[in-house]
């Protein structure tokens, strides 16, 4: 069972639709940001990024393009609201780094939320057989798993490819003790499954990134804004086969510190991978035309 759920990054990758699963950012990078939220505040940060995020704009070449690309194709904007919303798609990319960060240093109540449809967690950890969210590279899903966890949920495990680069990691870790969830990292031996079972088992929550693949991997094909589109099978299969219900959940930001999550009617039936893709492609629909600006899927997706 092959699936893919990577780390946020903006991808410069090896083509326009390749994507190889690895954040693009240097230590370097991590260390100024760091620095300047501890010692100068989150505001000052924001104030940054504005210079950094439009450097990105002028010479990230492939990433730059596959978003205009998308927006003036798949969404249907002009030229000129496509060139504004991916100036603006990176600066608040850069802002969901930033906020990652301070939610590590502990600077929880410099933010705050709305959860649409909180009760439907509420309601999965109360039937006792843990709950697998589906989720997608659009807000930001780590800050989200920090709101989450302890409001509805003691334990929260995110499914992914463990492959940012190791200084970084280190880096990060050392200096704020690390994300505050579990991670199940996806290996060969497929013993991320057995660590899903197990915190299902424990009555926790999953969350898996369900909207990129890697080349060479199983897919599911799809329609998605029109077009044909390939998502992970792997994060399919796993909701079909598990006794526990689904959900499709989102975090975007609808402000300077405020994030909008939202949760979708669990599936507590057994349904095909292919039938759990298709609900999960119209929802994705529903939230990349409500937050354009917020999807961070750096490459082309229907390549």
């Amino acid at each position: 069972m092959n699936h893919q759920v990577g780390s946020s990054g903006i991808q410069d990758a090896r083509s326009d639709r390749d994507w190889d699963g690895k954040t693009k950012g240097t230590l370097a990078g991590y260390k100024i940001f760091f620095f300047f939220i501890k010692f100068l505040g989150i505001d000052f940060a924001y104030r940054l990024l504005r210079v950094v995020t439009y450097y990105y704009y002028l010479f990230a070449a492939k990433p730059k393009r596959s978003l205009l690309d998308f927006y003036q194709n798949s969404l249907q904007f002009s030229l000129s609201e496509a060139r504004k919303l991916t100036r603006r798609n990176f600066y608040i990319f850069g802002q969901t780094l930033v906020d990652r960060t301070a939610f590590l240093l502990g600077y929880d109540k410099a933010f705050s939320h709305f959860f649409e449809n909180e009760q439907y967690l509420i309601d999965i950890r109360d039937r006792g057989k843990g709950g697998i969210l589906l989720s997608a590279h659009l807000g930001n899903w780590e800050t989200a798993g920090n709101l989450l966890k302890g409001r509805i949920t003691p334990t929260i495990n995110i499914v992914m490819l463990d492959a940012e680069v190791e200084s970084i990691k280190k880096f990060m870790d050392s200096s704020t003790g690390g994300s505050r969830f579990k991670i199940i990292a996806i290996k060969n031996d497929l013993s991320h499954v057995i660590a899903i079972r197990n915190a299902l088992l424990n009555n926790e929550f999953v969350a898996i990134h369900a909207d990129r693949y890697l080349e060479g991997s199983r897919y599911i094909e799809l329609d998605f804004l029109g077009k044909k589109a390939k998502l992970p099978y792997g994060p399919f299969v796993i909701a079909s086969k598990f006794d526990s219900p689904v959900t499709f959940v989102f975090a975007a930001k609808d402000g300077a510190r405020s994030y909008h999550l939202s949760a979708t009617l669990p599936i507590t039936e057994k349904m095909k991978p292919e039938q759990i893709a298709t609900l999960y492609a119209a929802e994705l629909e529903k939230k990349v035309r409500q937050y354009p600006e917020q999807w961070f899927n750096y490459f082309n997706f229907f390549k």
